[in-house]
């Protein structure tokens, strides 16, 4: 509880994957509660592992200007769970240390920026009688509980260009390109960047696919005079053990169809560089957001976009689950109308 008479003392984390707009939301954060509410905002090192090492720092509002286009996290991150055992910190309980260390600090609030993991470290530590405010991020989109993920936005633009430049060589080699992008368990970002680029096939985890089926379609195409096609993928989709999905497929299809195959991998440069203007909105939106929930004593909450509008959900609701494409997505079901491949026969 914050003593009467004294401002409120706030600290900040980033945890997990970098992606774009992390500096955007720490901004928004910080900005909002030393101009508006005449808090102290304290930014912690490296996720959770500065709360267990007490590495953090006072940011003030000079440390807080520029920094709104800037990739990454000017805090540093870390994929330190603290309710997983590690060698590193074998015989330590590492949420007792963190809740002492956090009342050591003088902190009367923590806004925890992540994904799945981190809302779910945050929810754990709100148990332990923190208070905790989450913020969503992530380029994969799948933090349940909200429409949408900053970071998602500038992931979609850069795997767009990629495809948009693929195109071209495709053309003119008269191949087969298959693109991954991100995404582990959720295929949003292989839906929206294969229909915006014009993907031929997509295939993400949501949907099993055949690769037979996809190689006759892609093999119908050429015979079709069609002179290349365009194959967007997840990371995420099923693939032999040990196999690398984006070679996989690439190679089955030169194996099953004759027809010159070559494979992208887009990697982490969907999670780098300058956030897109929507992410920068976003994040700030959500940072200023997170300072009002805790302004008003509403802990334990992460802050959630729904039909465009911000509100709360609680952290107990978020964690331990995933936001994935439904089937009856409005999207797919365009995409099916319009003759692309999902590697089945229909959705």
């Amino acid at each position: 509880m914050a003593t009467p008479g004294k401002p409120k003392r706030i600290g900040i984390l980033t945890a997990g994957g970098d992606c774009p707009g992390i500096n955007a939301a720490i901004r928004g954060v910080g900005k909002t509660a030393i101009l508006e509410y005449g808090m102290e905002v304290i930014g912690i090192s490296s996720g959770f592992l500065g709360l267990i090492n007490q590495e953090y720092v006072q940011l003030d509002e000079n440390q807080l200007s520029g920094i709104l286009t800037l990739g990454g996290t000017i805090l540093g991150t870390s994929r330190e769970n603290p309710f997983k055992k590690s060698a590193a910190f074998n015989s330590i309980d590492k949420p007792k240390l963190i809740k002492k260390h956090y009342e050591e600090m003088g902190l009367d609030a923590l806004v925890c920026i992540g994904g799945n993991g981190t809302q779910r470290t945050a929810s754990l530590l709100a148990e332990e009688g923190l208070n905790i405010i989450g913020i969503p991020k992530t380029i994969d989109n799948d933090v349940w509980g909200t429409d949408v993920t900053f970071g998602f936005d500038s992931a979609l633009w850069i795997a767009v260009e990629a495809i948009d430049r693929l195109h071209t060589t495709a053309n003119s080699h008269k191949r087969i390109m298959v693109i991954e992008v991100m995404g582990h368990h959720a295929g949003w970002l292989a839906l929206y960047s294969g229909m915006a680029g014009g993907g031929d096939v997509i295939l993400m985890p949501e949907i099993e696919y055949d690769i037979d089926v996809v190689a006759k379609y892609l093999k119908k195409r050429a015979v079709n005079k069609k002179p290349y096609s365009i194959v967007v993928i997840a990371e995420g989709i099923s693939c032999p053990k040990g196999q690398k999905p984006g070679h996989y497929i690439a190679q089955e299809i030169n194996n099953r169809t004759g027809l010159e195959t070559r494979e992208t991998i887009l990697g982490y440069i969907q999670r780098g560089g300058s956030p897109s203007p929507m992410d920068r909105v976003l994040a700030t939106r959500y940072g200023a957001y997170a300072v009002e929930l805790i302004a008003e004593g509403r802990f334990g909450m992460m802050v959630s976009s729904r039909n465009d509008s911000i509100m709360a959900v609680p952290l107990k609701e978020v964690g331990g689950k995933l936001r994935t494409v439904p089937l009856d997505h409005t999207l797919i079901e365009k995409a099916n109308r319009m003759g692309v491949c999902f590697g089945n026969c229909k959705v």
